[in-house]
């Protein structure tokens, strides 16, 4: 398969299909919205658990890249293999990882003049920790994160960068105390994560999809790449 090639322009929006280690994999790049100053930025939005309908048209993900995208960032969103589209079958967050990185390489190729940034919601959230050190993005955003259910969230090594954690209190699926009680127990980190917690708010976001946006858009901006400055290669 040819990879694809995206210009990621304001309003653009662009279906394409990458290749990915089960096989294709359809996504969806966005460039910012409207006149929002373009940010040397893109940034991969996974999301939830597969085997529950999740998919990369949640209405949570869309509403975190749609605030990116009014940031100025550009997005890449896509289906986990089995969903939608994409080849494969569901790997319990196995192959998912695998799934990201191919999609963070195929984003590296297209913009190496732009920072990776990480966003998840839920099982996305989980992939997307999974994966961070390794792909040492330059901002983690993870909504919901799903400590405490079944996955490893002790093994995370979570890298030193800005990190944005949204967390609904009156979440009916992820354990708000046990999200707390993770992040309490990252004592290694000197940078710590920033916490938003939202009261009366369900694991959907039901009615506060609009908070959510306004939480996202004001943990990033602090930390916006200047518009004309290119964001540094990371290290080999």
């Amino acid at each position: 398969m040819t990879t694809p090639a995206v210009s990621f322009a304001n309003d653009a929006t662009t279906a394409v299909t990458l290749d990915g280690p089960a096989g294709p994999l359809e996504a969806v790049a966005e460039g910012p919205e409207g006149d929002a100053a373009t940010r040397p930025v893109v940034a991969i939005v996974c999301h939830p658990l597969p085997t529950e309908g999740g998919s990369m048209h949640n209405k949570v993900v869309t509403m975190a890249a749609r605030a990116l995208r009014e940031c100025g960032v550009s997005t890449v969103r896509f289906n986990f293999r089995g969903v939608g589209a994409s080849a494969g079958k569901f790997d319990d967050g196995q192959g998912e990882a695998d799934d990201l990185r191919a999609v963070a390489a195929w984003v590296r190729a297209q913009r190496p003049d732009a920072q990776l940034w990480l966003a998840g919601f839920s099982f996305g959230a989980y992939v997307s920790l999974k994966v961070a050190a390794q792909l040492r993005p330059g901002m983690l955003i993870s909504i919901a994160p799903p400590a405490g259910r079944s996955w490893d969230f002790a093994a995370i090594a979570v890298p030193e960068c800005p990190w944005l954690v949204i967390q609904g209190e009156a979440d009916e699926i992820v354990d708000p105390a046990a999200v707390y009680a993770w992040l309490d127990g990252l004592t290694q980190l000197r940078q710590l994560p920033e916490l938003v917690r939202m009261p009366d708010t369900s694991h959907f976001f039901h009615r506060r999809l609009m908070d959510l946006r306004g939480a996202i858009k004001n943990g990033v901006r602090p930390y916006l790449p200047d518009p004309s400055v290119p964001a540094a290669a990371p290290d080999a």
